[in-house]
């Protein structure tokens, strides 16, 4: 059963995306050698900072256009959705395949849209969740950096290109090592994500209701509301898994900011040039880019970018980069999202917690 149709997700997301800034083959050319060779030197200083360290063999960052973006996009929700598809296609009683046929090609040109949307803002990404390789083992993960993006950025800002570029590599790069040095995080936050989405109820009745809440959420957004889509369609039983999944990630972001701001300075010259224009670029765009950033969520993830920094800063400071590192220790060291507010109850809790008696 298809859900999605993703080859019009595809064909939309690339029609509606909007045309990168205007570059010479040569400018384009240079942005994409210079983005591989300072996405290598970055991991570098992100493993030494750290100190989290993995045999894995360091590699160039994928370089994509927009639309580039989009497909790779849809090949990572094609792989997260297939537990919830094939749930559906053994249901007892499927829907009729008009419905399904409508519905699939409706939620195409939805996600098509939406991705067209991100796909001019997203700087980068550590993509987690990859088709198989052609031997049908599954593909480790990929870091992409969306180079129109970036230029589009650093020209917007009047900022250094070669700094503004290092300092986004910096906490790309974080995340890489993140997925890459901590063996199990992969694998946590994919079962995280497969639970989150076998909990979701299928029945019509509900799948109704949610879509009023929905469509409740958009109006009142629309009128100034702090709501968003995500908390609108979610059951109950998601809640508590969304609320793992969000500390999680609060963390892994957090950890990225605190990263390229720490190493940032030895590394990047204009570095506090960067993070003062960009903090105001984050904060900015018209009303209706706002809008749709509060109903897709995006300004809960800067919320996690700040959150997640100042957890990271207050514990490094307290018991060093070493006490930090226990957080990867296993999935029961990772914080809640009531210690992400409140550091020093995980560091009681983890750091201070005195080893039982032999």
């Amino acid at each position: 059963m298809q859900v999605i149709d993703w080859d019009l997700a595809v064909t939309t997301g690339t029609r509606l995306v909007r045309p990168g800034p205007q570059v010479s083959r040569e400018e384009a050319r240079q942005a994409v050698t210079e983005l591989r060779t300072l996405s290598r030197e970055a991991e570098g200083h992100v493993r030494e900072f750290t100190k989290i360290h993995t045999e894995t063999a360091p590699q160039p960052a994928t370089i994509v256009d927009r639309p580039g973006w989009i497909r790779a996009n849809v090949e990572g929700f094609r792989v997260v959705l297939e537990p919830l598809t094939e749930r559906m296609g053994n249901s007892a009683s499927p829907p009729p395949a008009i419905v399904t046929a409508v519905g699939s090609r409706i939620t195409g040109v939805e996600v098509g849209a939406v991705l067209a949307f991100l796909a001019s803002r997203v700087l980068g990404q550590y993509e987690l969740f990859l088709p198989p390789d052609p031997t049908g083992q599954a593909a480790a993960g990929r870091l992409t950096l969306v180079a129109p993006n970036i230029v589009h950025a650093e020209r917007e800002m009047g900022v250094d290109a070669h700094d503004f570029r290092l300092w986004v590599c910096l906490h790309e790069e974080t995340h890489r090592v993140q997925f890459t040095g901590v063996t199990w995080l992969r694998e946590y936050v994919r079962s995280q994500m497969t639970e989150f989405l076998l909990a979701s109820d299928l029945d019509l009745p509900t799948l109704l209701e949610r879509l009023r809440n929905a469509a409740d959420t958009v109006a009142d957004v629309v009128r100034g509301g702090e709501g968003n889509l995500i908390d609108a369609i979610q059951s109950p039983g998601q809640k508590e898994i969304l609320d793992r999944l969000t500390a999680v990630m609060t963390l892994v972001e957090g950890h990225g900011d605190y990263v390229m701001d720490a190493v940032g300075p030895a590394v990047v010259p204009t570095v506090a040039e960067i993070r003062g224009k960009f903090a105001q670029r984050r904060e900015g765009g018209s009303r209706v880019d706002r809008t749709v950033r509060r109903l897709l969520g995006i300004d809960l993830k800067m919320k996690q970018y700040a959150e997640g920094s100042a957890f990271v800063r207050t514990v490094v400071d307290q018991v060093g980069m070493d006490g930090f590192n226990k957080i990867w220790t296993s999935p029961e060291t990772l914080p809640t999202s009531q210690e992400i507010a409140d550091p020093h109850a995980w560091i009681a809790r983890v750091v201070n917690t005195p080893a039982l008696p032999a």
